[in-house]
């Protein structure tokens, strides 16, 4: 089998977590002592960091006595390790990694820069580190904040950097760099106020006469700015702008760098004969690669500046006026096969340049405005022709479109002499500057004619001629789905999400573009993992074969094209394309036949056509070949499923209806016929390509089906839907448009901005008493009032509150960059601010008598909220957009829950949309609604998960439509009851109708009879028990309903009764469309758009089911989301427009964001669009950013206190509950430890750090033993499995654990395997009691330098943290710094307490006990062995006692295991622990990286062989 390097069972690369690579392999300057593999004693020898310990470094002696700031040593490691004078790589990246984590920038170059003083290379030093902190996308400008003035110096420095002084060209490349990262952190304030005046107004001073005329006649409203601009800054004499200015120089000066190296310095051969010569790039062998990066780099900074509307707006006229674009495309470079991703690049940059939008005025055009501005060129240049160039005649007089096409223009102006050409594009029509040396060349300027008037392509037309499949092509293109080992060195030809967009059309355009080169990705890596196993080959008659098998792919018997329906009107492609496939699955065994099997409608297939070379390739072919060459892949087409049919035709898996469930039958046969939908944009493309080009006929060549996972397998719909809303006149709630796009006032979508205010909120059950109401509004002195104003002397909830417009209160919500300073402040002010406090009026009231029985009685909230959680209840119960940070453990779901029972209860006809990333918190939402006061009749639970809800009742569409049945009959028969109770006849209850008279006519009208003669009658106190209407009725309450001896009280009890009916004939005639209603679909239809009132969903499902939500005519009032830090952008836009837009209006009143920006993102496979094209930015992180206010909860109930404080720094005041403090579980010490969190320094075991069995996957074989261990330990000491979860940063090491897991515990039942063993990032969103964390790397920190995946790994435990690391390399980690000085207050040896030998301790958790600290491994070992045979003689005596005692029957050894872990107390709480496997999937060392998900029951088959007995567990316990 030829080896397929990316695939076969050995290659982990595919799961794992993205970070960013360390090249193993390096290229060492001379002189250099870093070795090929570099680790970190290699690290520690280099001579960077020897001077580094001698100069900067504080970790690990910070006392230690460092030599003074000496500006020739930075001179010096700038010349010998920074400069790269050749080679294509800017920076030698291994010597800049050194230096980084050396603490370089923050330690040595900023402290000591001065603006006056600062050499060049200590600049250059500078920007470099910087850049190396943006590839390995760590923040970057937080360091420069201590000195913010100064920070300004440095960038205007940077920007000066270049004057008088001419740099080599990776300076340049790297200088680019820096100004491309600063572009791209516009929301840092400094930054955006330095940088952004660049391409400001005064920039235009640089315009060519003629395109600064025509650009002030287009645009009138900037003549008076410019005259403004003007006054202030008057000329110098003999000067046309004032040249000292940086905003006149800066990017004209770049322009002219750019043009000269493209036309020059890319190939150092070229020597130009004359100025019209075509240039043969076949023959121009030599390429400057440094240059071609550079190149490429400018052109990405061109793309940023265009693709961002403040930067864009003066910066495209200089674009055009200098002819970037054409000259880019005349370029040698541009035809050559070096500048491949080059004219990638440029192409994009000059869709940027054409964007359909109105630069200064932001609106998007449509593409009636795009069409009639393109009319209008092209009829004002036929005037000009007629008029003023004779030759031009033929040209003036014929029609558009005739002319408005590539070939057609220039074919017409060839006519022309290059003298007239010249004058006509440079003085006529004035699109370049005369003075452009280019302005010589025909070629250049017809190519600035066409592009001018050609016509465009409309970009609605381009997407929907876009196929939504990938095929063979872009699969394997390097430069835009690039393989997994991306470094972030040089820059690709794809699309970047950042903080604003220029439409919504951009918006969605580029998430279109990455969402759809992702699941390329995915796919890709499927191909690559399913198409080796088939063992392809070619066989005596010369086709393909197969020899193998595989899972996720068969080879086809045979493939048809049934149908091509004619195109659609104004289409070109076919409006559909069916096709047949029939495939065998008679070689596969049961379970996976039935994946086969149940294939349904919808599904995506792919069909591959396989055809091997006939000799294997030899070794140095194979390395050149590429990935499909050596596959034999020929072509990749995708499908989506119409129907499936067994062997004999029968419809397998129909859920359209078509079969009755009676008339089902289980599939027969073993081949199974597929129809298939094919992509009609791609058939097109390739009917065309044969037709026009005879190339192969891609659908005569099938002869392999590919299925993937289904959870992976949902792009197609989400890219439908994607391209559907482009087609749409698309709009988001007009608050929130401009927002949404980045743009406005941050705040202007707050609640205290928005118009149609609740002004009077009834909180229901939100506070618990008067005293946590006074507490929740701190800043107001709040008065208690009655309904009748008078004063409430005994105020009880719940309460009614008029809130003011500016709600003053620490709850308010601040943007990002602000830091919290409410309590300080209130501490100051306390006193002498008593008296001026506001008045908040706030009414109490009584509620109505809800009804006699127990059902009736509301639930009630139990959860004491915070001031700061109110807050977030009051903004969400308002309408606008409210973010809530909830950091780890704050309750973010009991108060979303909250939002969402105040806003039912003060917004009873609105419906409200739930969204979140996972089914799990969708659940844990659901579960906690139930236990508020909304009735579950208006629950709705949408998608895959409903299954796992933990309630006794169904809350899918399904499971609430039976239940409304049910309800009705139930009902039904209460009306028969009232009926017989009345004395009247029963069938009034018969259906919901006849109930709907009843109620009319015989019950209402007896009760107002009843009010009528209560209000005559006040004065007796027994009328109401003697003439309430419906005292039989009511003869069942548990209690008595009247006292006789009060008359108000009796008639409280009376309404309530009254109410009780009211409630039962309401809910009959919300049942009455489900009588009316036949079919189960359109009563399951009704309940969701009618019916529900509050729908809950995953964001997959809702992009999904889009198309069909908008059929049904869905609506919705409220959207709220949780997790919304950890949903893709573009999967958190698409659930805000599942409806129909009412008369060009969006319904959306509320959007509620909850999420965590401080924890880990969203996932993204491919580390380029994670790190280049910021991918994994979420829209919650996207609004942080922009300044959006947020509402921080500040208070946890998770941890102690003691652990919080290692993430709390990260947040603005994170405190703790009062629970945290004082419930005794977690002020009581972890037995058998000295300590509740502590880091263990693991050194080399056996010789070893990490290792790398392969790419990226990594281990440490030490710190898995050592964790075992401790975990092992624990299990002795009695803590129970559950209880205890093992976490890793890597899934090599995840793997490794559970291997060790699986040979030291599992096989002995008094162990067994812990609650769960995974990665930091599966474990984002749920806790445990004790954690035991491995950090596995020892060279280089790798992607834990993300500190959202430290807040994670350090907020996962409730008791007991014990961290395994190499502390030499992580002390020093800059951005880690806050926790590990923390962490390292405390010994890095593990603190025992060797005299407690149970899992229950007294002692409290700041009393350390007698501390006995670990040596290592070994010693660990040991004590287990000493702590098991303690153990065992334990047991051995109480055995012996219950034997003689009650002289029991002999045990065999597994009883003996049971009785072993019941008596010592091993186990406690009594759970067995067969349940602790439930989440642990154990491997072998030959597990695949395809190792089941860590959530699913199955995955509990860890052991292969059988258990031993205890008789030789201490031998393996300690091995």
């Amino acid at each position: 089998m030829t080896r397929v390097y990316g695939t076969g069972l050995f290659d982990f690369r595919r799961h794992r977590v993205a970070e960013y690579p360390v090249a193993e392999k390096v290229e060492t300057k001379p002189g250099a002592t870093l070795p090929s593999t570099i680790t970190l004693s290699d690290i520690q020898r280099d001579r960077l960091t020897k001077i580094a310990e001698a100069n900067w470094l504080t970790a690990g002696d910070p006392d230690r006595p460092k030599n003074p700031f000496d500006p020739e040593l930075v001179k010096k490691i700038y010349e010998t390790e920074l400069l790269v004078k050749e080679g294509h790589k800017p920076v030698p990246l291994q010597r800049v990694m050194i230096l980084e984590v050396s603490q370089y920038l923050e330690n040595y170059l900023w402290p000591n820069f001065d603006q006056e003083t600062a050499t060049f290379e200590h600049v250059m030093s500078m920007i470099l580190m910087v850049n190396e902190k943006f590839r390995e996308n760590v923040t970057a400008w937080e360091c420069f904040y201590d000195r913010k003035e100064i920070f300004k110096g440095f960038l205007e420095k940077v920007l000066r950097l270049k004057e008088g002084r001419e740099l080599c060209i990776a300076e340049k490349t790297n200088y680019l760099v820096f100004m491309i990262n600063t572009f791209q952190s516009l929301e840092d304030e400094v930054v955006s106020m330095t940088v952004l005046r660049l391409a400001s107004l005064k920039s235009w001073y640089c315009l060519s006469y003629g395109r600064f005329q025509t650009e002030l006649c287009l645009n009138p409203s900037l003549i008076k700015k410019w005259k403004r601009m003007v006054r202030k800054e008057p000329l110098k004499e003999g000067n046309s702008y004032p040249s000292a200015n940086l905003e006149v120089t800066f990017l004209r000066n770049l322009f002219e760098e750019f043009l000269e190296i493209l036309d020059s310095q890319v190939f150092p051969q070229r020597q130009l004969a004359g100025d019209n010569e075509v240039i043969d790039t076949v023959n121009l062998e030599s390429v400057d690669d440094a240059c071609v990066l550079y190149c490429e780099r400018f052109t990405e900074f061109l793309i940023d500046l265009l693709s961002q509307l403040p930067t864009r707006r003066y910066l495209r006229p200089l674009v055009a006026d200098v002819a970037v674009v054409a000259k880019c495309h005349l370029s040698a470079l541009y035809r050559h096969e070096k500048g491949k991703l080059f004219a990638q690049l440029v192409d994009l940059l000059q869709f940027y340049e054409k964007f359909e939008i109105n630069d200064h005025t932001g609106t998007q055009l449509t593409d009636h405005e795009v069409l009639e501005s393109h009319y209008s060129h092209l009829q004002s240049f036929q005037l000009l022709a007629f008029k003023r160039i004779e030759k031009l005649r033929e040209l003036a007089l014929t029609n558009i479109g005739s002319i408005h096409k590539r070939a057609d223009l220039s074919k017409k102006l060839s006519v022309l002499s290059p003298e007239e050409l010249r004058d006509m594009v440079c003085c006529k029509l004035k699109l370049v500057s005369q003075e452009d040396p280019w302005s010589e060349r025909v070629d250049f300027l017809i190519e600035v004619m066409v592009s001018f008037f050609e016509k465009q392509q409309s970009q609605k037309d381009a997407i929907n001629s876009l196929p939504l499949y990938p095929n063979e092509l872009i699969m394997w293109d390097e430069s835009v789905v690039p393989s997994i080992n991306y470094t972030g060195e040089g820059c690709l030809a794809l699309p970047k999400l950042n903080l604003q967009f220029l439409t919504l059309h951009d918006y969605l355009l580029r998430n279109f573009n990455l969402f759809r080169l992702e699941s390329t990705y995915e796919i890709r890596e499927d191909i690559q993992e399913a198409v080796p196993h088939l063992l392809a080959h070619i066989n005596s008659e010369g086709e393909t074969a197969f020899r193998g098998w595989s899972r996720m792919a068969v080879p086809i018997k045979e493939f048809k094209i049934t149908e091509v329906k004619q195109p659609n009107i104004g289409e070109v492609k076919p409006s559909s394309v069916t096709a047949e496939v029939t495939f065998s699955i008679s070689s596969y065994r049961a379970q996976i036949r039935s994946e086969w099997n149940s294939l349904k409608e919808h599904d995506v297939l792919f069909l591959l056509s396989i055809r091997p070379s006939f000799e294997p390739l030899s070794a140095e072919e194979e390395v050149k070949a590429s990935v499909p060459q050596r596959l034999g892949l020929q072509f990749v087409r995708g499908c989506e499923i119409i129907e499936v049919r067994d062997e004999e035709g029968t419809l397998m898996n129909d859920f359209t209806g078509r079969i009755k469930r009676d008339e089902w039958k289980p599939p027969k046969g073993e081949l199974r016929t597929i129809t298939v939908a094919l992509d009609t944009a791609q058939y097109y493309m390739d009917v065309n390509n044969i037709a026009e080009n005879g190339a192969e006929d891609v659908y005569g060549a099938f002869n392999i089906l590919m299925r993937r996972k289904p959870k992976e397998n949902n792009f197609k719909a989400i890219l439908d839907s994607i391209r559907d809303l482009m087609n749409e006149y698309c709009i988001v709630p007009k608050w929130l448009e401009n927002i949404f796009l980045g743009y406005g006032d941050p705040s202007a979508a707050q609640w205290t901005n928005m118009p149609d205010l609740l002004e009077t909120v009834d909180f229901k059950d939100t506070f618990l008493d008067a005293d946590h109401l006074i507490e929740s509004f701190s800043d107001y002195e709040v008065s208690f009032v009655n309904p009748d104003a008078t004063e409430s002397l005994k105020p009880k909830p719940p309460f009614r509150i008029k809130l003011p417009r500016t709600l003053k209160a620490n709850s308010g919500a601040l943007p990002g960059n602000i830091v919290s300073t409410t309590d300080k402040m209130n501490d100051r002010n306390g006193l002498d601010a008593g008296h001026l406090k506001e008045k908040l009026v706030v009414e109490t009231y009584t509620p109505p008598d809800p009804g006699p029985y127990p059902q009736d009685q509301p639930k009630q909230n139990s959860v004491r909220f915070t001031p700061t959680q109110v807050g977030a209840i009051i903004s969400g119960i308002q309408p606008g957009l409210t973010m809530v940070v909830g950091p780890p453990g704050t309750g973010k779901t009991d108060t979303a829950v909250q939002i969402l029972n105040v806003l039912y209860h003060n917004c009873p006809s609105q419906r409200t949309l739930i969204i979140t990333h996972s089914n799990q918190a969708l659940n844990d939402l659901f579960e906690k609604i139930m236990q508020r006061d909304v009735p579950a009749r208006y629950l709705l639970r949408l998608g895959q998960g409903e299954q796992e809800l933990a309630t006794d009742l169904d809350f899918s569409r399904q499971g609430r439509v039976n239940a409304m049945l049910v309800r009705r009959l139930e009902l039904l028969s209460e009306v028969e009851r009232l009926a017989r109770s009345l004395q009247l006849p029963e069938d009034v209850g018969y259906t919901c109708e006849t109930a709907g008279y009843f109620w009319l006519i015989h019950v209402y009208s007896r009760w107002e009879q009843f009010l009528a003669a209560c209000a005559q009658n006040k004065d007796k106190p027994s009328f109401v028990q003697d003439r309430f209407p419906f005292k039989e009725f009511f003869s069942d309450t548990p209690h008595q309903l009247f006292s006789g001896e009060s008359f108000e009280k009796d008639l409280r009890a009376a309404t309530g009764c009254f109410r009780h009916l009211k409630t039962m004939f309401q809910e009959l005639e919300e049942c009455r469309a489900f009588e009316l209603l036949k079919s189960t679909a359109d009563r399951a239809n009704y309940l969701m758009t009618k019916q529900a009132k509050i729908v809950a969903m995953t964001c997959t499902h809702a992009a999904l089911k889009r198309k069909d939500f908008l059929q049904l005519g869905f609506k919705y009032d409220n959207l709220l989301m949780e997790e919304s830090a950890q949903i893709l952008e573009i999967e958190t836009f698409i659930p805000m427009l599942l409806q129909r837009q009412e008369d060009g209006h969006a319904r959306l009143k509320r959007c509620i964001l909850i999420g965590d920006h401080h924890q880990l993102p969203p996932v993204v496979k491919n580390m380029a669009f994670q790190k280049y094209s910021h991918m994994d930015q979420s829209l919650f992180t996207r609004f942080v950013r922009l300044g959006i206010p947020y509402i921080e909860l500040n208070a946890q109930g998770r941890a102690r206190p003691s652990i919080a404080k290692l993430y709390n720094w990260r947040y603005r005041d994170l405190g703790d509950l009062p629970s945290v403090k004082e419930e005794a579980i977690y002020y009581r010490a972890n037995a058998g430890f000295s300590y509740d969190y502590q880091l263990v320094d693991v050194p080399d075991y056996l010789g070893k750090g990490e290792t790398t069995p392969s790419p990226w996957f990594y281990q440490n074989e030490g710190e898995a033993e050592y964790v075992v261990s401790v975990y092992i330990y624990m299990r002795l000491l009695g803590y129970p499995a559950n209880k205890i979860s093992i976490l890793t940063t890597y899934n090599g090491q995840k793997l490794l654990i559970r291997d060790v897991v699986s040979r030291r515990c599992v096989p002995y039942d008094f162990i067994g395997p812990p609650s769960k063993i995974t990665t930091v990032d599966k474990f984002q969103g749920q806790q445990n009691d004790f954690i035991l964390l491995s950090l596995v790397r020892t060279r280089f920190v790798g992607h834990l330098r993300d500190v959202r995946r430290l807040v994670v790994a350090m907020s996962r435990a409730r008791l007991g943290l014990y961290v395994f690391c190499r502390r030499s390399l992580f002390e020093q980690c800059y951005e880690l710094q806050p926790t590990f000085q923390l962490l390292l207050k405390r010994p890095d040896r593990l603190a025992l307490n060797l005299n407690e030998i149970s899992s229950y301790t007294e002692r409290h958790v700041e009393d350390t006990g007698p501390i006995h600290l670990v040596s290592g491994i070994d010693e660990m070992s040991s004590i287990i062995q000493e702590l098991y045979q303690a153990q065992m003689l334990k047991h051995q005596y109480e055995q012996n006692n219950l034997h003689f005692s009650h002289a029991a029957p002999s045990l065999d050894t597994n009883e003996v295991n049971h009785e072993h872990q019941n008596s010592d107390g091993l186990a406690e709480e009594n759970e067995p622990l067969e349940n602790n496997t439930e989440d642990v999937p154990m491997s072998d060392g030959h597990v695949t990286e395809d190792a089941p998900p860590e959530s699913k029951p199955e995955d509990a088959d860890m052991v292969d062989g059988d258990a031993s007995t205890p008789n030789g567990a201490a031998s393996t316990l300690d091995s």
